[in-house]
């Protein structure tokens, strides 16, 4: 099944159960006005949605022509947004690039940090910024897996946490790596840069990815265009240290989590096919899913980054198909502006 949230006049927007081909969609208000109103009661609501997309694929259910563009994030805010560093290439560019070792409990105990939910941007919004952001805030795109949870109890194993799992989206986890070190150097993480995401037009249930989804991951490539070039296609499934139920299961060790909870993957990160820590597109490698991560490497080999954080007019599109090569989730397709 896969779901939309279309832009109204309301804060949470209107949900609507969308084809597999996202060309149109159902309007359900009267099963769930918004998707966090769904969440809240899966049980009972999870399986008359289920019945409204199985009448769209068999023509029995009226339709409109879905456009991405109408679309806002499927939660376009929520009531917890936690994100993770499963993929360890990542995690140990960075310390390389530095010149520290990846401490031994990385391996073993995810990283995560709490990030702001309660402005969430469309999959089409612009990003936007004061005059002279570009020069100095370092402005990232990341480029995730995202999944949303129903009612997770504390201290739920990572099995138990999997089967909590309800939906799965792509995000743009937004990144200003020039204010990042100050911040972290206070000791007390993230905030202000770390600004709104924005996560694909589209939320799926497991099921539409088949054999794709198994063991808590999902065993696709990412694709991120960077100014229309492509720019990497890491595999979601690869590398990946921790799966989404051992993610899930660190943010509930000391807390519940409520229905609609989001927990991200963080940034999608390869090794490359010859066991390099990445090369780029145009060499014939993997790529990449943040500009910060072709930075490092730079500074790896050369002692200097020499490619620059997005400008004001730089746009990232960040989506993922099957293997038949359609999109699944929409993309996310946004451009740096000045607000």
């Amino acid at each position: 099944m896969k779901l939309a949230t279309l832009k109204d006049s309301t804060r949470d927007g209107k949900l609507v159960v969308v084809s597999k081909d996202l060309t149109r969609y159902s309007e359900v208000g009267h099963i769930a006005r918004t998707l966090q109103s769904a969440l809240d009661d899966w049980a009972y609501v999870g399986p008359r949605l289920e019945r409204v997309a199985e009448g769209i694929e068999t023509g029995s259910q009226p339709t409109h022509r879905f456009h991405e563009h109408d679309a806002t994030s499927p939660l376009p805010r929520a009531y917890q947004w936690a994100d993770g560093s499963a993929y360890i290439n990542h995690v140990e560019l960075v310390r390389q690039a530095r010149g520290a070792e990846v401490p031994e409990s990385f391996y073993s105990d995810p990283l995560m940090y709490q990030g702001g939910s309660d402005t969430f941007l469309g999959p089409r919004d612009p990003i936007t910024f004061p005059e002279g952001a570009d020069q100095g805030w370092g402005i990232d795109m990341e480029g995730e897996v995202t999944v949303v949870v129903d009612d997770v109890p504390m201290g739920a194993t990572p099995e138990e946490a999997a089967k909590a799992i309800r939906l799965i989206m792509l995000v743009n986890d937004v990144s200003l790596r020039g204010l990042i070190p100050a911040e972290l150097g206070k000791g007390f993480g993230f905030f202000q840069s770390k600004p709104s995401s924005a996560f694909s037009p589209v939320a799926i249930t497991p099921d539409e990815l088949g054999d794709k989804w198994d063991g808590g991951k999902v065993h696709l490539p990412l694709l991120v265009h960077y100014n229309g070039n492509a720019f990497g296609k890491p595999n979601a499934g690869i590398d990946m240290t921790f799966d989404f139920g051992q993610l899930i299961a660190h943010a509930a060790k000391t807390r519940a989590l409520g229905a609609g909870a989001i927990i991200g993957s963080g940034t999608v990160s390869n090794k490359d096919k010859d066991g390099s820590p990445g090369k780029p597109v145009s060499e014939g490698g993997l790529g990449y899913s943040c500009i910060a991560e072709i930075r490092m490497i730079e500074t790896i080999n050369d002692d200097k980054a020499k490619t620059p954080f997005m400008k004001f007019g730089d746009s990232v599109r960040i989506e993922m198909k099957d293997d038949k090569g359609h999109s699944i989730f929409g993309a996310i397709e946004q451009k740096v502006e000045k607000a």
